[in-house]
């Protein structure tokens, strides 16, 4: 059995960077996160252990500094949580602060601002916290659901996949012909080539492991690019998820991991899948009428 890994797959530098300031700031005092920092079980137990506390709400923080996620957050929520006197650590994505400026210039310009994501995100709850009017569109029948605006300007999350996003802006054209529709492709470069690397593999795999967390958006994306191409697919967290019997008869293991999954985790499923495939192999018929003969 091969384990063929994506051209690209596993964390992004924008998480990259994300954790090493949180690491850095609490080196320094006290410190909480307001959410979660990355959509990663193994990333928050080790943010967890160096003492960095985490908060869903600001009223909840008793540190004096309060770290701001990768996903981002809105002008309003920074100035609210500058008025309580905390000092904010800003661990936005800097591909994310893109996508901020590009809605923030939709909205300037007088376009209704569509914002292709999921409406409850994190990131996409920051994207729009500064807008009065705004619509979140995820599929062909929340466009369907729009009205009608003379100028309609669209971005989108940005671990949406690109071809899904490039989809409901074409329905949106066909479906306000006469509209002024501009769209403001916001969708990182990351996601993109881990998107466009995880489809090529898939299409040599007979099964696929994707690692990530279950909260993690770009990795349930690369769960259905890879499931479109017949083969099995399993979503993991971590070593401990995978199982022998998944590779019963497999050829080719595909092997790809979202945007917020350490290296070493990736490694440690990758040499989980190697014992899965090494027992499996010694369990073979072929394998053990080779023993029979040699005992």
């Amino acid at each position: 059995m091969r384990i063929l890994r994506a051209a690209r797959l596993g964390m992004c530098f924008g998480v990259r960077d994300a954790i090493a300031l949180a690491l850095e700031h609490a080196d320094a005092g006290p410190l909480t996160i307001l959410g979660d920092l990355v959509h990663n079980p193994t990333v928050l137990s080790a943010l967890e252990a160096k003492g960095i506390a985490v908060a869903h709400d600001v009223s909840h923080v008793t540190t004096p500094a309060v770290m701001v996620t990768a996903h981002g957050t809105s002008q309003r929520t920074l100035a609210r949580t500058r008025a309580l006197g905390l000092t904010v650590v800003d661990a936005t994505c800097p591909l994310v602060h893109v996508a901020h400026r590009a809605v923030a210039a939709l909205a300037r310009d007088g376009y209704h601002v569509v914002i292709v994501g999921q409406r409850d995100h994190v990131e996409v709850r920051g994207l729009t916290g500064d807008l009065d009017r705004f619509d979140v569109v995820l599929d062909d029948d929340d466009v369907l659901a729009l009205e009608n605006h003379p100028r309609l300007g669209v971005a989108a999350q940005t671990t949406q996949p690109v071809e899904k996003v490039r989809h409901l802006v074409e329905l949106i054209r066909r479906r306000f012909p006469q509209s002024e529709v501009r769209f403001v492709d916001t969708v990182c470069k990351p996601t993109k080539q881990r998107q466009s690397a995880a489809d090529e593999m898939a299409r040599q795999s007979d099964v696929v492991v994707v690692v990530g967390g279950r909260s993690s958006n770009n990795t349930r994306e690369l769960v259905k690019t890879c499931a479109r191409f017949g083969a099995r697919v399993h979503h993991v967290q971590t070593d401990a998820d995978v199982r022998p019997e998944w590779f019963a008869g497999a050829k080719v293991v595909g092997l790809t991991a979202g945007t917020s999954t350490p290296d070493d985790v990736i490694d440690r499923v990758e040499a989980r899948i190697r014992r899965c495939a090494d027992a499996s192999a010694d369990e073979s018929p072929e394998h053990v009428a080779v023993a029979e003969e040699l005992r």
